[in-house]
């Protein structure tokens, strides 16, 4: 029998947010009181966090009615998609709660161990998730660019990936470049894991024409700048998406949130919210 919660219509879909009292926390929460047609149905946060108890809309000014709470049974109840932007030990608890209680999820943390990139994939068998490196419309339309690019400029040009985020992001490189990296290598025929390169220090020797590097850059509050260069003899091509804020990643959620609606189970990324494959 279909669970009732997914035949409703996208505009009585119940969102919660975990990482409630953090900034992306807080953007989701904006988003969703500003949407319309979603509705902000839980919060949560960490136990420890000095935010629980507190209107989940607090720092905003807003009067949302949500509490926020450390207990995920709490947290989840009356929900239909969580939305997870936070880090993957926390968001792992949380899709082992969303698969018993059949939430669906959408996912924007990144650093996910291959291991745990799998575990996600089996609990997709239960319940539907989006989950992607990056939740920007745009972001996601400059992937697509890239496949077309590096198809068309498979031989003769070497390929670098150059990312740079704010001084508190802990993973290095970020989802984003990781994945445009995937990308490129998968255009290309090629394994990611075989051909990139992370770091070069020293006498490096030549460069390998075969592979895909990436140089990271920590600073001030860059919220995310992320460019690819196809260096080839004579001219260079550089595809380049800047963020200036991480309301693009909010509204690509709620996109990803209606996007889920009627689906029961499976594991879809943002081509497949965005219909770009």
């Amino acid at each position: 029998m279909t669970d009732p919660r997914l035949t409703s219509q996208a505009a009585s879909r119940r969102v919660a947010i975990a990482g409630a009292s953090g900034r992306m926390g807080r953007m989701l929460i904006e988003a969703v009181q500003a949407s319309g047609d979603l509705g902000l149905a839980g919060a949560l946060d960490q136990p420890e966090s000095p935010a629980l108890g507190t209107d989940a809309g607090a720092a905003l000014g807003l009067a949302t009615g949500v509490r926020i709470v450390g207990e995920l049974d709490a947290g989840l109840a009356g929900s239909q998609v969580l939305i997870d932007f936070t880090r993957p030990e926390g968001t792992m608890a949380h899709l082992a709660a969303c698969r018993r209680l059949g939430v669906q999820m959408v996912i924007g943390t990144t650093g996910f161990s291959d291991a745990q990139k799998a575990e996600i994939a089996a609990a997709a068998e239960d319940i539907a998730i989006v989950m992607a490196p990056n939740m920007s419309v745009g972001v996601n339309v400059t992937f697509k660019l890239l496949e077309m690019a590096a198809k068309a400029l498979s031989t003769g040009y070497d390929i670098e990936v150059i990312e740079a985020h704010h001084r508190h992001k802990v993973d290095a490189p970020s989802g984003t470049a990781l994945k445009m990296g995937e990308v490129i290598a998968k255009a290309l025929g090629r394994d990611l894991k075989e051909c990139a390169v992370f770091a070069r220090e020293g006498v490096t020797g030549e460069r390998d024409p075969s592979s895909i590097g990436f140089a990271t850059i920590r600073g001030g509050d860059i919220v995310g700048d992320h460019t690819v260069l196809f260096a080839g003899t004579g001219e260079r091509i550089e595809i380049t998406h800047k963020s200036a804020s991480r309301s693009t990643y909010a509204q690509g959620s709620l996109r990803a949130v209606r996007f889920l609606a009627n689906k029961e189970r499976g594991l879809f990324d943002m081509f497949d919210v965005l219909g770009l494959r």
